[in-house]
């Protein structure tokens, strides 16, 4: 009997500490969250070979990757859907890649920086850390008008200390073989470029580890 007893015990030790084991290592998984528009939402072609989902096949079983990336999205809409996500998936990373609907349709750019700067503070209120990715207006919206939208992302980023990505598309706007044919969108082809220039933001916070997410 006591041997029986004994063994019982030790099963049911084994059982606990599986279960422990198992629930750290999905706790330990960092989960990104990407709050975009329809340059993160494969716009215009098939889900699958988009930046966002090229991320998760690269992060494999390393990370799990959200994609919250809503086409014609702005930063008020980003805004608004924001703490529900956070609620729902509890990122321990978010990437926030808005603001070129805003600038397209003439939105105010003071309203634009206070959406962007909430959503920051929304994101570190729920202990994830936050990269900010900018983008850039095409060149008939005038040189004055572009160049105070680039400063709305300069302006927040300093102001609130995240990591920056200047240029989402770098190396790939203004390139005719790697846009849309409404000179907008990205197509197929730059979506590995645009990888590796979120990879040069994204991967040394995934190498600092869950110790530094208080911190960008």
């Amino acid at each position: 009997m006591r041997v029986r007893l004994l063994s019982a015990q030790w099963l049911l030790v084994i059982t606990l500490w599986v279960i422990g084991s198992t629930t750290a290592t999905a706790t330990d998984e960092p989960r990104i969250l990407v709050l975009g528009d329809s340059l993160s939402a494969a716009y215009n072609m098939p889900t699958g070979s988009g930046w966002v989902a090229r991320l998760s096949d690269h992060l494999g079983a390393d990370a799990e990757v959200v994609n919250a990336a809503i086409s014609g999205a702005t930063t008020a809409g980003g805004r608004a859907r924001l703490p529900d996500a956070l609620d729902t998936h509890q990122p321990s990373i978010v990437i926030i890649a808005l603001g070129g609907n805003d600038g397209l349709r003439g939105i105010s750019l003071a309203a634009m920086r206070d959406n962007l700067i909430a959503m920051i503070e929304q994101a570190r209120g729920a202990d994830a850390r936050v990269i900010l990715a900018g983008v850039r207006l095409p060149s008939n919206y005038g040189n004055a008008f572009i160049e105070r939208f680039r400063g709305v992302y300069r302006e927040v980023a300093a102001r609130t200390d995240v990591s920056y990505i200047p240029k989402l598309l770098e190396g790939v706007a203004g390139a005719p073989s790697l846009m849309q044919a409404d000179g907008i969108h990205p197509n197929e082809k730059a979506q590995p470029i645009i990888l590796e220039t979120v990879r040069a933001a994204l991967d040394p916070m995934l190498e600092s580890g869950p110790a530094a997410r208080s911190a960008d």
